[in-house]
């Protein structure tokens, strides 16, 4: 299971915090000293990666955010060096190759009130498009773009997938005149 260095491979780090979340599920109905104590391990393993991050350089920081355990041990630890959304639109764009060969394509269309929009076109193309010729549809595609970027951007409180053609909600570019209110200025008694 280890690699001559010593090390899981992801498989078995897998397999381990699969296992993790089984016992936790199980701690969490018995509140106690085992609770307690894995909280406050949690909290000091999270100081010490902080540590680690503040004395890495960028190069260092971006590499380590770039392995996918340590970056969702940052994410976990609210110290991530990558905003949100960058982390989000990455995952998009690594699902869009994938999409691109059924016909599909996706783009990001940003973050508003802490969702993820995700416009997914589910093409017309050569291939048939992802209307039905995708092993699933849309449906897949939307369930894996989902999974994607919360597993990125667990912070999200949601993806919406937007469907090709749905114009963004902007707001107005100017304020309509008749929404300015005038203040009274009282007059002067003289």
């Amino acid at each position: 299971m280890a690699d001559p260095a010593g090390r899981l491979a992801d498989p078995a780090v897998e397999a381990r915090l699969a296992r993790l979340d089984e016992v936790l599920a199980g701690l969490e109905h018995t509140p106690g000293p085992a609770l307690e104590a894995v909280r406050l391990l949690t909290e000091v393993y999270g100081e010490a990666l902080a540590r680690v991050l503040d004395g890495a350089d960028e190069r260092l920081g971006a590499r380590l955010a770039g392995d996918e355990l340590v970056g969702h041990l940052m994410v976990l630890h609210g110290v991530h060096p990558r905003p949100l959304a960058e982390r989000a639109e990455d995952a998009v764009e690594r699902l869009r190759p994938a999409v691109r060969e059924r016909g599909g394509d996706l783009t990001w269309a940003g973050v508003e009130s802490g969702v993820a929009r995700v416009r997914l076109d589910s093409g017309s193309g050569a291939k048939g498009g992802c209307g039905g010729g995708c092993g699933g549809g849309s449906a897949d595609i939307a369930a894996a773009v989902r999974e994607a970027v919360l597993a990125v951007a667990p912070e999200l409180t949601g993806v919406e997938i937007v469907p090709d053609g749905e114009e963004r909600r902007a707001a107005p570019a100017f304020v309509p005149l008749n929404t300015i209110k005038r203040r009274s200025v009282p007059q002067e008694a003289g």
